[in-house]
């Protein structure tokens, strides 16, 4: 009987401790669901706030479009110019956009063949743009096995760069031999300061940080970044030791034409990733209006803007709708092209205004494959006009080569871009 009774308390006290973990379970398991809901809604007010802003921005635009601030006809001041009158935002210390913007000549040399459309006896200027690089160990053993770049980009693309008078692209990692790991995240990315000559030898003009990435190792690992571009002589922009530096214009000149470059970035893993008055990180484009300040004050100070911004969702070849809103809204603004990465993938090309947006560039040099990259360019003609191609390419094993049997890619770049013209030759204009 008594030892009835034992098994009896010992089979109670089971019930129960199973009782206590279930409850314990069901209770983590509702404020797991809690917090869940809690950050959705609060990334679907964020959405919907950035959603207001643009169109705030956009009626904003097309009334400044119908009347200037004297009732005249016309552009206003304000949408081509920052606020105030130009003259005094153009001249004098205290201007500290002028002041602040980093100016990089680039002119025609040697080792690159000049090409004339026969106007007026000067060369057209080529400007080449590509999404993201990520210099991975595929991409450093394909180096290393090749004992050069030829490893890494083939002849054809290596030629198309060396043809272009300035070549942008958007650097997705740190240069640093410290930093502290970003706890929580699936893929960190760094690479030794001593491998920074692999940018020079890809031909890279100036590179663009706006990214999830750029702290993987902390603001140690971004510090070690600005300094070694810098003393490598690659000047960059999207990304810096506070929020002045990280918003920069950028200007790169080639033959008398200033180039503008503003990078901001919509996605990183948390809010202090974004750059602040007194703190390092990336230009944010959560809120797309102090992007659009910032081209407003760019527009007089250069005859072409691009605007780069990470964005989108991995491996989602159509752009979300706060895409397309942004993009038309930094149109509007100012900006001349817009130019997004980050999906990993290729997704469809856009004419707005008669401005191109190339919502994602895809991987450019990156991981073990890349089935569908591009190469784009801007072709400024002598006489003043401006037109716009890609150049098809892929990868595998680290290596980036011209695809030359593109009719598939033109096929499915096509079928992305509705309402654009995508020839056989890489020609990219407006239907």
């Amino acid at each position: 009987m008594e030892e009835n009774r034992g098994k009896s308390r010992k089979q109670d006290k089971r019930k129960s401790r199973r009782m206590v973990f279930g409850i314990l379970a069901v209770g983590a398991a509702v404020l797991l669901a809690a917090g869940a809901a809690g950050w959705l809604h609060r990334q679907v007010r964020e959405d919907r706030e950035a959603a207001a802003r643009v169109a705030d921005l956009q009626r904003e635009a097309a009334r400044s479009a119908r009347t200037g601030p004297g009732g005249e006809t016309g552009l206003a001041s304000e949408v081509d110019e920052p606020t105030g009158s130009a003259e005094a935002e153009a001249s004098g210390p205290e201007n500290d956009a002028e002041r602040n913007a980093i100016v990089i000549n680039s002119e025609t040399g040697s080792d690159r063949e000049t090409q004339n459309d026969g106007s007026n006896g000067e060369p057209e200027r080529i400007l080449s743009f590509a999404g993201d690089i990520y210099l991975s160990d595929h991409v450093l053993n394909a180096y290393r096995n090749a004992g050069g770049i030829g490893g890494v980009l083939d002849e054809g693309l290596r030629n198309a760069i060396a043809a272009s008078d300035l070549f942008l692209a958007n650097e997705e990692f740190p240069f640093s031999d410290g930093g502290t790991q970003a706890q929580d995240k699936q893929f960190t990315f760094r690479l030794p300061t001593g491998d920074v000559h692999i940018m020079k030898e890809i031909g890279l003009s100036a590179v663009t940080l706006a990214n999830n990435h750029i702290l993987d190792y902390g603001e140690e690992g971004l510090s070690d970044t600005l300094k070694t571009l810098r003393e490598a002589g690659i000047p960059f922009t999207g990304a810096g030791a506070n929020l002045e530096e990280a918003k920069n214009l950028l200007i790169l000149e080639t033959g008398g034409k200033k180039i503008g470059v503003i990078a901001a970035s919509r996605v990183y893993p948390e809010g202090g990733w974004a750059a602040g008055a007194s703190h390092p990180g990336v230009f944010s484009a959560y809120d797309p209006s102090p992007v659009v300040k910032a081209i407003r004050e760019a527009r007089s100070r250069c005859d072409f803007l691009i605007v780069s911004v990470h964005w989108g969702l991995e491996r989602h070849t159509e752009p979300e709708k706060y895409q397309r809103d942004n993009g038309h809204a930094y149109i509007d603004a100012g900006a001349d092209l817009v130019v997004g990465s980050h999906p990993h993938v290729l997704q469809g090309i856009e004419f707005y205004q008669g401005k191109p947006i190339f919502y994602s560039m895809g991987n450019f040099i990156f991981g073990s494959s890349i089935p569908s990259t591009m190469l784009g360019q801007v072709v400024f003609s002598p006489d003043g006009s401006v037109s716009y191609r890609v150049i098809p390419a892929s990868s595998s094993h680290g290596f980036t080569h011209r695809e030359e049997n593109a009719a598939d890619f033109y096929g499915s770049l096509r079928a992305l871009s509705p309402g654009v013209m995508i020839g056989d030759d890489g020609s990219v204009s407006p239907q």
